[in-house]
């Protein structure tokens, strides 16, 4: 399997060298972006499966174009590259696969593609798997196993309360938690960690996974609209009036979802 890779660096021969050492790797493909602002066009332009990222650079550091790249619909795995080894412990805090220190070794650099190679093989598992999972799982949904009890256990007021689902308009990850947007404000949830966790917990109800980042209430959406890139930009009748993109590779379950 090809790997497609960017290398991101401000720095002419700091791409130029590392190329030069993915030369000595087949199934890697490199090309490079010198700014923040060209990484996350390329990406969104031609999707890449790699990132090698510098970490301090001019208009963004690498830590906010990994943030933004996880609102693609394939985000990349994302291998941090620093002259300063300071950085290699928060590297870890945000999901890298691993962090390069600079003049970057050859023998590091393989030890580095291969796990890189096991994560985007594990991935492609999981993508295959994933169809008949769903498939199971609305088998057991609709045969009447699984079913949870139609509520959401938030923290409020240093209590932990049972919010009817009614009442919850959205439930997004925020940082290393997960909040929802519910009648009574925005609010901690309980015993829930990822939102891989979430959707679980909310198979079988009215709730819709419309990015990586967000599920909405398909019972609470006030207004949507086709946006830009083939995706759809939703309205909530929350008070706040919370705004959710669908992402495009989400906007054909979403309208199967809703019987368009």
């Amino acid at each position: 399997m090809s790997i497609h890779a960017l290398i991101v660096d401000d720095e002419a021969p700091a791409r130029d060298e590392l190329a030069f050492l993915l030369e000595a790797h087949p199934d890697v493909r490199a090309r490079q972006a010198a700014t923040a602002q060209q990484a996350l066009e390329e990406m969104a332009r031609d999707p890449v499966d790699l990132v090698f990222q510098d970490i301090q650079m001019p208009g963004g550091d690498g830590f906010d174009i990994l943030a933004q790249a996880q609102l693609l619909p394939h985000p990349p795995v994302f291998v941090f590259v620093t002259a300063f080894d300071q950085h290699a412990i928060r590297a870890f805090e945000e999901n890298a696969a691993d962090y390069l220190l600079k003049p970057v070794s050859p023998d590091r650099l393989a030890k580095s593609l291969d796990r890189v190679r096991h994560i985007l093989d594990r991935r492609h598992e999981h993508d295959q798997e994933a169809p008949l999972r769903l498939t199971l799982e609305r088998l057991l949904a609709s045969a009447g196993q699984n079913r949870p009890l139609p509520k959401l256990a938030v923290e409020h007021n240093g209590r932990i309360s049972l919010m009817p689902l009614a009442k919850v308009a959205v439930v997004e990850a925020e940082e290393k938690r997960l909040m929802a947007v519910t009648d009574a404000g925005r609010l901690p949830c309980h015993g829930l960690s990822t939102l891989a966790k979430a959707c679980e917990r909310l198979a079988g109800m009215p709730f819709f996974q419309a990015n990586r980042a967000q599920l909405v209430n398909l019972e609470r959406i006030a207004e949507f609209s086709p946006w830009f890139g083939g995706k759809y930009h939703l309205v909530m009748n929350d008070a706040q009036h919370t705004e959710v993109v669908v992402s495009r590779n989400r906007a054909r379950d979403f309208k199967t979802r809703l019987g368009l």
